[in-house]
């Protein structure tokens, strides 16, 4: 009989995969990869201010609430600022250093406020943050990836032709009457949420590359997109169900498996070209 822990670990693994799949090769198309660096910040900075909150108010279920909600405003800054004129990686560079240094405040006052409580396993909690520990998320944590992910999911497959033609020809797009950036915000947004949503399951350390490295490969198999979309669904599901399994057997942390496999296969397809 397979133990509860494992079927949660496993159905996680499968939505994780299904929204990272669709999202990848939009991050390689537009040229996003920088986006999910500024990511890792926003996200770490969410997460301890989540902690903050949580232990004030004895409630660490804000943590996801408030990393969703810090990390959509900061992706949506990142876009403004591109709106008024910043290039992508200025708009990123400027936002992520702000953010970094919040961040390290945010660990300051963490400390503080943790010494005013009674004893919790935060530093354990914050370790499994930046690792990601799929073994240990319970059926609430569950529950609100499968509902969150299942909305993100039909967004992007609603608006996924609309944000190919933005990857590829922009300019088009905004001659057929096209809101080039509502899109790019929207897309920002969708990046930022499906990130806030599955980073306790992959881990922040290894995010950016989960994130990337399928659409990259797909990218590197085939030219066309419904082939790209194909191998970079059934590659991140095979990667991510591999790594649980061997995980489970290995006693080895999912995400680090996983993004030695992503790097083994990007490595071998680099070399053969």
């Amino acid at each position: 009989m397979i133990p509860e822990y494992l079927l949660r670990a496993l159905l996680a693994s499968i939505m994780v995969s299904v929204l990272l799949g669709m999202l990848s090769p939009l991050i390689n198309a537009k040229g996003l990869a920088f986006l999910t660096h500024a990511l890792f910040h926003a996200l770490l900075f969410g997460a301890v201010l989540g902690m903050i909150f949580g232990l004030l108010f004895e409630n660490l279920s804000l943590v996801m609430l408030i990393a969703l909600l810090v990390t959509v405003t900061i992706v949506l800054l990142i876009a403004h600022l591109e709106k008024l004129g910043f290039s992508p990686d200025s708009a990123v560079g400027i936002v992520a250093s702000f953010v970094a240094g919040l961040t390290v405040l945010g660990f300051g006052v963490l400390y503080k406020v943790m010494a005013t409580r009674p004893y919790f396993p935060l530093g354990e909690s914050i370790v499994s943050y930046l690792t990601g520990d799929i073994f240990l998320i319970s059926l609430d944590n569950l529950t609100v990836l499968v509902l969150g992910g299942t909305v993100l999911f039909f967004v992007m497959l609603f608006l996924y032709r609309d944000f190919l033609y933005l990857s590829f020809d922009p300019d088009g797009m905004e001659s057929y009457g096209g809101n080039v950036r509502a899109y790019l915000m929207i897309l920002y947004v969708l990046v930022g949420a499906i990130g806030a949503l599955i980073v306790q399951t992959v881990g922040l350390i290894t995010l950016q590359v989960v994130a990337v490295l399928p659409g990259a490969i797909a990218l590197m198999v085939s030219s066309d997109m419904r082939k790209v979309l194909g191998v970079s669904l059934l590659l991140t599901l095979g990667i991510q169900l591999s790594s649980v399994i061997l995980a489970y057997v290995t006693d080895i942390p999912p995400s680090g498996l996983a993004t030695i496999m992503l790097g083994v296969i990007y490595g071998v397809l680099l070399f053969r070209r």
